[in-house]
């Protein structure tokens, strides 16, 4: 929580060269409404470390152009246009303008946009998108590592149940027993216990498997 109030307070600092004096108030409102959200705070971290059109502006809202596997691709809605970003708990990349509607084949492949064509059209119209709600409120989605309902959590987060006891998958011993060693050293080991969850079949995420406590990363904190 720490890192999260720090975060906060960079993007505030950032937010007062980069936002009209008038409009400081309401875009310093995005902090307060995603104050735990680690995706949409890295979004705002880069789109006021790095202001696209290099002129003053301001994040209004989120939308929600597509989620796949844990990764999101977020429109920053501003005055005047909306920029393309892509964050997941590895990072944020920015993809351009929302209006230019141009995105890379792979990305359109991979969030299963049937071609540049359509995404083109969907894109001229801001409200073809949802808004963005905060993975802290959407219990369909893993807060460790967005995994959605049904979806196979990335490997290591601390939500994932292990398919053998039943516990915790990064705190019960299973993987070394499994294994036959006492710690994890090298990818190779990484990589047969991987092997092995899938043969015995990875515990996709539920609701149900969500902490009471939960803050959005690999540092679940439970009170």
């Amino acid at each position: 929580m720490d890192e999260l109030r720090k975060q906060r307070r960079h993007i505030r600092h950032l937010m007062e060269y980069a936002v009209p004096d008038e409009q400081l108030e309401a875009a310093a409102d995005i902090l307060v409404l995603f104050r735990h959200d680690r995706l949409a705070l890295a979004v705002c971290d880069e789109f006021y470390s790095y202001l696209p059109e290099a002129h003053e502006d301001w994040i209004k809202e989120f939308r929600l152009v597509a989620r796949e596997k844990g990764v999101f691709l977020l429109a920053a809605v501003c005055s005047e246009d909306a920029y393309l970003y892509l964050v997941s708990s590895e990072g944020v990349e920015f993809h351009g303008s929302l209006q230019d509607g141009y995105l890379d084949r792979k990305l359109l492949h991979f969030f299963k946009f049937t071609d540049p064509e359509s995404f083109k059209e969907r894109a001229r119209k801001i409200d073809n998108f949802p808004l963005y709600q905060s993975v802290q409120t959407d219990d369909n989605i893993c807060p460790a590592c967005h995994a959605a309902t049904g979806e196979e959590h990335e490997l290591g987060c601390p939500v994932e149940i292990c398919p053998w006891c039943g516990g915790q998958l990064i705190h019960c011993s299973c993987r070394f027993d499994k294994l036959g060693i006492e710690v994890l050293e090298t990818e190779q080991d990484l990589a047969r216990f991987a092997e092995m969850l899938m043969h015995q079949g990875r515990i996709v995420y539920s609701p149900e498997q969500r902490p009471s406590f939960a803050d959005d990363g690999p540092g679940i904190e439970r009170q």
